[in-house]
């Protein structure tokens, strides 16, 4: 997900004034009239300044705090550009710790809005064995470990009593593949030769992609995409969003990736704008269902690492795949 504040999601709710009811006559016939009451003075107008700032603050309370969302945007793709070039391990932790908070927000928010108790430890150990396998062992650890992660759910769950167990258990696999295994992809790619290059294609074409679905939607945006699930969003920004992934494909795929061509960078930047707003509106779906707006609290001006992990995640596997189909293993 890219460092850059969401686009309101106005428009689903109608704002109504709720006004008292005043009755008019006696409340019994044979109540006595009473005088009425002198109306009270009108309250002094506010003065212009203190208007606006109080407009100021409406307006950031209904949208994103942008100095916070861009100091902690940059503050994480210093941290992730750091560990990516510095030291492979130090990177995979770092994906590790994402994955882990990621599977405590959405389990936790499971449980307060629908009281879906997926087994937070076994997937928390699952998941961060997921992404080490997938980096030591590729692909085959990777399934390996997916395998006895749900496993050990189904086996977690049976120490508690059996109502809700299935509805516990299912949660409990959807979140082990939504979460850890799609990121072991990301280590799949860190363990080629060039992985950090294309960690950074990875990366750089997504934030891109969602980045010009922004811009162009925001400032051309006539046309809802799905407003049931997001109104935010529109055609003309999934069109930016393709527009600016596609140029920043060919540019990475030229300059990033060893062997990699500009007519593959096209390719793969398409495909990169197709599965990010894929996996934005999916993860709008999950948000919609719960009722809540962000999925956690943790990173000030953007929500949660799940809110920021909305299109990273259904993008991994689709870049892995097309970088190996168009340059190999590595």
């Amino acid at each position: 997900m890219p460092i850059v504040p969401d686009l309101p999601a106005g428009g689903d709710q109608d704002d109504h004034d709720r006004g008292a009811a005043r009755l008019s006559g006696p409340l019994f016939r044979d109540e006595m009239p009473q005088e009425p009451m002198p109306s009270e003075p009108p309250e002094p107008a506010e003065p212009q300044g203190r208007s606006q700032q109080r407009q100021q603050r409406q307006k950031k309370q209904a949208g994103r705090d942008l100095r916070a969302a861009i100091g902690v945007g940059v503050g994480l793709g210093a941290v992730i550009i750091a560990s990516l070039f510095v030291q492979k391990a130090v990177f995979v932790g770092v994906v590790v710790i994402a994955v882990v908070v990621g599977l405590w927000e959405l389990t936790s928010r499971l449980q307060e809005r629908k009281g879906i108790r997926a087994p937070l430890v076994p997937l928390a150990v699952g998941g961060a064995a997921m992404v080490v396998a997938g980096y030591v062992r590729g692909a085959e650890g990777a399934w390996v470990a997916m395998a006895l992660t749900v496993l050990a759910v189904l086996v977690w769950r049976m120490t508690e009593p059996p109502q809700d167990y299935l509805k516990d258990v299912t949660a409990g696999v959807f979140a082990a593949f939504y979460v850890p295994f799609l990121a072991t992809f990301v280590a799949l790619m860190l363990a080629a030769d060039d992985g950090p290059q294309r960690v950074l294609t990875f990366l750089l074409l997504t934030i891109v992609s969602d980045t010009g679905a922004y811009a162009v939607g925001w400032r051309f945006g006539r046309h809802k995409l799905a407003p049931r699930i997001s109104p935010g969003k529109t055609r003309e920004g999934l069109f930016g969003a393709v527009a600016f992934a596609m140029a920043a494909g060919a540019l990475c795929m030229g300059f990033l990736v060893d062997g990699g061509t500009w007519w593959q960078g096209l390719l793969l930047g398409l495909a990169v704008a197709v599965s990010a707003t894929l996996g934005d509106l999916g993860e709008s779906m999950i948000k919609r269902d719960l009722g809540i707006k962000d999925m956690g609290t943790l990173l000030p001006g953007h929500g949660g690492i799940m809110d920021r992990l909305d299109s990273l995640l259904p993008t991994a596997p689709v870049v892995w795949l097309l970088l190996v189909i168009f340059v190999g293993a590595g």
